[in-house]
């Protein structure tokens, strides 16, 4: 798996996995819980794992529209 963003923003998440699932890529969101730890005032950011092979696909989708994706 590749990490293919991270961000404190959970509607860039939410928007991000709208549009893999419509490209039919599977991805996994990390650090979910993390949340539970840091007291929700969100400073740990959330991880978009995709696998390695989608990882080109799906970073042209983001790309594609506006969001900006890591590495």
């Amino acid at each position: 798996m590749k990490q293919l963003l991270s961000t404190n923003d959970p509607t860039a998440i939410a928007f991000a996995r709208a549009l893999l699932q419509g490209e039919g890529i599977d991805c996994f969101e990390m650090d979910v819980n993390m949340s539970v730890l840091e007291g929700s005032i969100g400073i740990l950011p959330r991880r978009l794992m995709v696998a390695t092979r989608d990882y080109d696909r799906a970073r042209v989708a983001l790309t594609d529209n506006g969001i900006d994706v890591d590495g």
